[in-house]
């Protein structure tokens, strides 16, 4: 991630990318890994997008200022975003930059974890994921060049043309990016369990707190 709100729900032009293609089921990962156990890496792949949702998740339970705040996750309302914290996530845990207590990040995780088995699935989506950002730029990429390819080759019309595309891909990025996240990037850490959590640096010198997870069936 590096994880800036969530999908508003109903009033959203695109709400119809907030739809679940298919409900998470505690045993989906379990069945795609004993199904096609000879793909090299398959289990690290599964384990990413688990991790890459509870490091969202810890991110907003950390944030969070208020007591409602659950609800309107929930309710696909507006949450606050804590831009203290961000992550970023590996196959083994995810690492966990701001400054926070660790007694107060490891309630953070666990919390985060329960809520997220236990329904609260909006949790895995978080804006300032890196996602986003390339769903933008894939977005506004080929807009342009399909924008480039329709109009006339003046100066004017090309200009108009990437402006367009510009403003297209802006709109409609966060909604794209959400999408990519709830049903590619990540999933719903039904198999894994908080081994541990470690103040350490990551591969490029930054200190960090470190949540090593585990896969369980």
């Amino acid at each position: 991630m590096n994880s800036s709100n969530l999908a508003k729900g109903s009033d959203n032009t695109f709400d119809i990318l907030n739809f679940d293609l298919i409900s998470p089921r505690p045993t989906q990962d379990v069945e795609i890994l004993n199904q096609l156990s000879f793909v090299p890496g398959l289990k690290e792949v599964l384990m990413l997008r688990q991790v890459h949702a509870l490091e969202h998740a810890t991110v907003w339970t950390l944030g969070e200022s208020h007591s409602t705040a659950r609800q309107k996750i929930m309710q696909h309302e507006d949450v606050v975003d804590n831009q203290l914290y961000s992550g970023l996530s590996t196959e083994e845990g995810f690492y966990l930059y701001g400054e926070v207590n660790i007694s107060d990040l490891r309630r953070s995780v666990n919390l985060a974890l329960q809520r997220l088995t236990n329904g609260e699935w909006n949790l895995a989506v978080h804006p300032r994921c890196g996602t986003n950002a390339s769903v933008a730029m894939l977005l506004t990429a080929g807009l342009a060049l399909g924008m480039h390819l329709l109009l006339p080759r003046g100066p004017i019309e090309q200009l108009i043309g990437l402006s367009v595309a510009t403003t297209t891909a802006t709109e409609i990025a966060p909604d794209v990016g959400a999408f990519f996240q709830r049903h590619i990037t990540t999933a719903i850490p039904f198999n894994l369990a908080v081994e541990n959590i470690t103040l350490k640096h990551d591969a490029m010198g930054r200190k960090a707190y470190f949540v090593k997870v585990k896969w369980r069936e």
